[in-house]
């Protein structure tokens, strides 16, 4: 696990994409703060920039400095959640402006299996999380089933699945400032 965590790293801190397993299905990763990495990545999906997409980061610690508030029932949906579960906060920062959604929006996770932790920790930063597939694609289920040409277009591409059998995409929870939750994918 450390080969491909270093290998991650240095390609993540040169502002290359990643292919690697999450806490959810197999996924391309950059730095979520270098926004040409974010276009990059935009790039190689085929994505509109206007699509969200959704980053990692490794604790509450890491949460409170990329946004700049949360609420208070976010702390308690990601405590007793029992599925992998990413919010979409307003008002993010320190992220990639391109990242950001049009509404002032980011979807954040904090994944809870020990690949995606530590090379999260030992990045120090947050970490762009899209599903490992073109635009409009099916969202592959193991990493078999990416296509060659995804595994072709990345930087690096990780060499063991370090996830459960079982994946699938997360919960996704909007939270308001006001303590508003709308669930927008069970």
């Amino acid at each position: 696990m450390q080969d491909d965590i270093n290998a991650c790293l240095e390609t993540l801190k040169r502002g290359g994409i990643i292919l690697y397993p999450t806490d959810t299905v197999w996924g391309l990763g950059c730095d979520a703060t270098n926004a040409d990495a974010v276009d990059a990545l935009f790039a190689l999906k085929n994505r509109p920039n206007t699509k969200a997409m959704i980053c990692l980061v490794s604790d509450f610690k890491m949460l409170n400095q990329y946004v700049e508030e949360v609420p208070e029932v976010a702390y308690d949906i990601l405590k007793y959640a029992n599925k992998p579960t990413t919010i979409v906060y307003e008002k993010p920062i320190r992220i990639a402006e391109n990242l950001v959604g049009e509404d002032d929006t980011l979807g954040i996770r904090v994944p809870k299996n020990e690949f995606c932790s530590k090379l999260i920790r030992k990045f120090k930063k947050p970490i762009v999380s899209t599903s490992a597939n073109f635009a409009g694609d099916p969202t592959p289920r193991n990493f078999k089933s990416i296509k060659p040409a995804i595994k072709e277009k990345v930087d690096y591409v990780v060499k063991k699945d370090y996830t459960k059998p079982k994946v699938a995409p997360s919960s996704v929870i909007k939270i308001g400032l006001s303590g508003t939750v709308e669930i927008l994918r069970k």
